[in-house]
């Protein structure tokens, strides 16, 4: 599965806990899971377990630092995802507030 097909990409965005993910983490770039944890208001297992989904259709990459593990929007993805992504972030700021 090299990339994700367009129905997959949907169906990630789909989920609520996978969407707030992928807008926090294009709102900040970079996060790791414990800023997720707190952000979100959710278990380290059920945020690592979306994470693990959003890695398994390549829509996140990682960067480790001793210890810590840092999540970003994979560089690979297609231009399209990375608008849709964008674009929903900037029209939704409140519904990423709410988290």
């Amino acid at each position: 599965m090299d990339k994700p097909i367009p129905v997959q990409f949907f169906k990630n965005l789909a989920d609520d806990t996978r969407l707030k993910i992928i807008l926090l983490i294009h709102k900040e770039n970079e996060l790791c899971v414990c800023e997720l944890t707190i952000a979100l208001k959710l278990s380290q297992p059920k945020i690592s377990r979306h994470i693990a989904q959003l890695k398994l259709h390549k829509l996140l990459s990682e960067r480790k630092v001793g210890r810590w593990v840092f999540y970003r929007i994979a560089d690979d993805i297609p231009q399209w995802q990375k608008e849709v992504i964008a674009q929903t972030s900037i029209s939704n700021q409140t519904y990423i507030d709410q988290s």
